[in-house]
């Protein structure tokens, strides 16, 4: 029986001003699970994921992590925070939070250092990363002069790095070429191979099948509206146009104008 890696009982978060994030979330995550959670803008993904994180913490509800509850002051002992830190790992949806040295390599290896992990075990998976991403060109650069494709993959390398058992993506492949996508779907397939959890925020409903087992579906009322497996989400497509998933789209060929769907994708310009 799969063990429980998230619990999440009636979880709720409000941003200051009380403008609520997350209404009553329940969910469960099960530990090696590749798990999506879609949703149209403003519905919650991002609050969530940063949950799974806990840089933020229900105010009402509980969250679980391995069956201890999270909450803030748990954080003031370092040596719980650099346990869990060593095991959840968070690539946001904007590479350049996560890129802050002079150079990619000091990026990649701040992880490891923070945690106190040792030099020598620092290099050996340096060596590895770089063969994996095959970034050992951009080492000396600095972050900001990289294209966006790159910072992804120097943000992805800077939290695999760490080797944490849950990865967190937020819209991993938000404004990528196909080739790029291609690459960091491989990367997190194989990741995921190894018996770690993947848990990807994402509207690019072109990935969803790939990267996912299960999809968890947040509505406007910012809770979970809908749980299943991906094929059976995606093939309703009445449900993901209710939910403001596709978009109707409309094309003239000559005098013709011809009306149809689409999923609501970063591919999709």
């Amino acid at each position: 029986m799969a063990k429980s890696i998230f619990e999440l009982r009636e979880a709720y978060f409000s941003y200051p001003g009380k403008i609520p994030a997350l209404c009553g979330i329940n969910l469960d995550i099960e530990e090696g699970s590749r798990v999506a959670i879609i949703g149209s803008n403003g519905t919650g993904k991002s609050t969530l994921l940063l949950m799974l994180d806990a840089l933020l913490f229900p105010h009402k509800g509980t969250i679980k992590f391995l069956g201890k509850e999270l909450k803030e002051a748990l954080f003031n002992d370092p040596g719980f925070t650099r346990s869990f830190r060593s095991r959840v790992g968070f690539v946001f949806q904007n590479s350049d939070i996560q890129l802050f040295c002079p150079t990619v390599k000091e990026d990649i290896i701040f992880g490891p250092l923070q945690l106190g992990i040792s030099q020598e075990q620092i290099n050996r998976r340096l060596d590895k990363i770089i063969g994996i991403f095959n970034i050992a060109h951009l080492l000396p650069r600095p972050g900001h002069r990289l294209s966006a494709g790159e910072k992804k993959k120097v943000a992805l390398a800077s939290v695999l790095i760490i080797e944490p058992q849950v990865l967190l993506l937020d819209e991993p492949t938000a404004g990528l070429d196909p080739q790029t996508i291609r690459n960091i779907i491989d990367i997190i397939l194989e990741f995921n191979q190894t018996g770690k959890t993947i848990i990807t925020a994402t509207h690019d409903l072109h990935i969803v099948e790939e990267i996912a087992g299960s999809v968890h579906i947040l509505g406007r009322d910012k809770n979970i509206i809908r749980t299943g497996a991906p094929v059976q989400i995606l093939s309703d497509q009445d449900f993901l146009r209710e939910n403001n998933l596709t978009h109707i789209h409309s094309h003239r060929h000559q005098d013709t104008i011809h009306t149809h769907p689409h999923l609501h994708t970063e591919h999709h310009h």
